[in-house]
């Protein structure tokens, strides 16, 4: 290890995101050193003991101690950051504590804004102080109220002899394929096992709609609906030549758009 290097521990009972949060952390924050992965959170809490890193990179929910109860037991050695999958209400709990959080999926873009601030913190001896006890039970209580729905956020993917995590905030549109599912993004594309049943259930309703019976589109990436001369519906996308088209059943969906 460097002499005044930064130490962090990962605590994630998913190796895969575990693997993904550690691959953005080696391209946002390259000096940072990983000495440490945690599968639970008495895991995580013994690690950090014997490790003693600056920073602990802790999911919520995790077997045996959740993040939170391994956070009390950890408060006063390391600077905490939740990875968390609630939603902005119970986000902005956090964000008013100065606890600072992760909402899964992750961003590239959210995670730099982390980094900076640790940095920051911990070359500013005015900076505030790692959590406080106090603060982690207001934490508790925040989170403890009633929760939006849990829709989809991580698509694994098999890739080679292992699996990759696509975040489904980057899906452009599912499509079915015989007895897969199309995933396609901007920069790649992929079959999982899914059905387009089973994504319009599990698929958070206000960003991607069904627009047929077998595809379904992120709102954020369409550009135009209109009519074609056969009346049905066809969406022309953000920056991609493919349209799709919209059965005259879901046409009145998008009226209001």
């Amino acid at each position: 290890m460097i002499p005044g290097a930064v130490k962090a521990i990962i605590a994630d009972d998913e190796a895969p995101l575990r693997a993904y949060l550690k691959t953005l952390l080696a391209d946002v924050w390259p000096e940072l050193e990983i000495c440490a992965e945690a599968g639970n959170g008495i895991e995580a809490v013994r690690l950090i003991s014997a490790h003693r890193p600056q920073v602990a990179f802790l999911d919520i929910r995790m077997p045996g101690l959740s993040g939170l109860q391994a956070a009390e037991e950890i408060a006063h050695g390391c600077r905490v950051v939740f990875v968390t999958a609630y939603d902005a209400y119970a986000v902005a709990a956090f964000e008013k504590q100065a606890a600072d959080y992760l909402l899964k999926p992750v961003t590239r873009e959210r995670l730099a804004r982390t980094a900076a601030r640790l940095k920051s913190q911990m070359t500013d001896a005015s900076a505030p102080p790692p959590q406080t006890l106090q603060v982690l039970q207001e934490l508790i209580a925040a989170i403890a109220a009633p929760q939006a729905p849990a829709f989809l956020q991580w698509l694994r993917v098999q890739h080679g002899d292992g699996i990759q995590l696509i975040p489904v905030q980057d899906v452009i549109y599912f499509q079915a394929s015989d007895k897969y599912t199309l995933v396609k993004t901007r920069d790649r594309e992929a079959l999982i096992r899914k059905s387009i049943r089973e994504l319009s259930t599990e698929l958070d309703p206000q960003r991607f709609r069904q627009i047929h019976r077998g595809t379904i589109v992120n709102l954020s990436c369409i550009a135009k609906v209109s009519h074609s001369l056969t009346g049905r519906g066809v969406i022309r996308l953000k920056d991609r030549s493919e349209t799709l088209t919209v059965s005259r059943s879901n046409f009145h969906l998008f009226k209001q758009m």
